[in-house]
């Protein structure tokens, strides 16, 4: 009991099932890296695991993805771990010539349906929407609509959206917000991205 309110103050149980949206925002590198290193912990507690990558593009080989792929193999013949979903919902960087003339919007709001279903119906533990963040800034998906949907989840659903420029209503919502700050980029001085650096 609070000595002040005379209420009962929630137990430690009440406190850790608590479904959590989390956010990796900013300018600097880090954002998804760290949405990976957490989704392999929840792996590790034998969790379901649900990554949807927008913006990113499915020919991109990525060694999170495949270590994912691999993680998930090893849950289904072992039984260690948890079951990963991976699904890949952009068509590359919207910077890049080849993607300009893609209806980038369009797969955006595609992928938003799919996690929409996938809340709806519980299917992960922990869900990562890879760059949604960049997704909900360009109003390809209106950020109060995702947030409804996020505030109405059932069950103990973890939710981890990762991308610049995050809207303030979402970081405000959030239980866990990051900024990645810049202090130094090697892409800045002209060097490009390396295998098992960048990707």
């Amino acid at each position: 009991m609070s000595a002040q309110s005379g209420h009962a103050l929630p137990g430690t149980r009440e406190l850790r099932e608590t479904a959590r949206l989390m956010v990796n925002t900013g300018d600097g590198k880090g954002k998804s890296t760290a949405a990976f290193g957490l989704a392999l912990r929840a792996w590790a507690q034998g969790w379901s695991v649900g990554v949807y990558q927008f913006v990113k593009s499915s020919s991109w080989r990525t060694g999170e993805r495949e270590a994912f792929a691999a993680l998930d193999e090893l849950h289904r013949t072992t039984g260690r771990g948890g079951p990963v979903a991976w699904h890949v919902l952009g068509a590359g960087r919207t910077a890049l010539r080849v993607t300009r003339d893609t209806d980038q919007a369009a797969l955006a709001r595609a992928g938003w349906q799919v996690v929409r279903e996938d809340l709806a119906r519980a299917t992960h533990r922990l869900l990562v929407l890879d760059e949604f963040a960049h997704v909900l800034a360009r109003g390809w998906v209106d950020p109060g609509e995702a947030l409804a949907v996020f505030a109405g989840r059932p069950g103990l659903q973890h939710l981890l959206v990762t991308g610049r420029d995050c809207p303030r209503s979402v970081l405000d919502a959030a239980d866990l917000a990051t900024d990645m700050t810049k202090v130094a980029h090697p892409f800045d001085r002209g060097l490009r991205g390396l295998a098992g650096l960048e990707w």
